[in-house]
């Protein structure tokens, strides 16, 4: 049986359905040796995960995933070994969470100009903290009624095509692993798909440590793919389920998707010598 390590997965604190002490208790069922909390934009659930985890022998590895725009591509960027304290890195996370706040209520004012009597309050009450996103609102709109399911909230209201859509507040890439790296973290694209040569290029230059390589939405081809241009450029590969719970219906992927154990202890390593020099 291999030992695993999933990095990537989301909490109530910001679009998961589980609280962290949930969460664990599904990773130990699971049998997953360490895992990251990766939840966009904050990092309010870790402290209470890592005691958790401390009691259950299970590691929690301090994550974060932010959203980067690269022309009209969407990058999210997954933070590890963060320091959660670093007092710049805070600064970063409550002005994303100011700005999805502000995002929230302009669709929330898209879909009462459509009839839709929603509010913010019946968005916040579904979100355990102030890192609102899509999914809160999506959430809030089957609860009341006016879609059928969570799908439905973004095909129809909330997507990127749809009437009461609102584009996020973004930073470039090189901004957001230049604040990953700050605080003393590692920074990797998310689920990276198929991006072009173009995009992998840059983000290489501007000091991207890793790709996650093994994602549900990967094929067997872009696994290997992801895991040569790792090998290549002497990066890591790693791996994570990209959990949520809930409505997402991806409980399949925990256990499946993992970063390898060398890989793992690699970053660790890595991430300490980081922190050693910003000492």
């Amino acid at each position: 049986m291999p030992i695993k390590i999933d990095l990537h997965t989301h909490t109530k604190y910001s679009d998961g359905f589980y609280t962290p002490q949930e969460l664990l208790q599904i990773i130990q069922q699971q049998q997953i040796y360490a895992f990251a909390i990766t939840d966009h934009d904050t990092t309010d659930a870790i402290p209470y995960a890592q005691q958790i985890g401390n009691e259950l022998g299970i590691e929690v590895v301090p994550g974060v995933e932010l959203s980067s725009l690269d022309g009209d591509l969407d990058l999210h960027i997954l933070g590890y070994f963060i320091d959660i304290e670093n007092k710049k890195f805070k600064e970063y996370l409550q002005l994303f969470k100011t700005e999805r706040l502000k995002r929230a209520e302009k669709i929330i004012a898209k879909l009462n100009s459509l009839g839709i009597s929603i509010s913010l309050d019946d968005v916040l009450n579904l979100s355990q903290s102030a890192v609102v996103g899509r999914p809160h609102i999506a959430e809030a709109l089957v609860k009341m009624g006016a879609v059928n399911n969570f799908q439905g909230a973004f095909q129809k209201l909330i997507g990127n095509t749809s009437p009461a859509y609102e584009k996020k507040y973004h930073i470039s890439p090189e901004q957001a692993i230049r604040i990953i790296h700050q605080a003393g973290g590692l920074a990797v694209i998310a689920h990276p798909g198929l991006l072009s040569e173009g995009t992998i290029n840059n983000l290489i230059k501007v000091g991207v440590d890793g790709f996650e390589a093994y994602h549900p939405s990967h094929s067997v081809q872009q696994i290997k793919y992801y895991e040569g241009i790792a090998s290549n450029y002497f990066l890591y590969a790693t791996g994570g389920s990209d959990f949520h719970g809930g409505t997402r219906s991806d409980a399949s992927s925990l256990g499946r998707y993992y970063t390898p154990l060398g890989t793992f202890e690699s970053m660790k390593r890595k991430a300490s010598e980081i922190n050693l020099v910003n000492l």
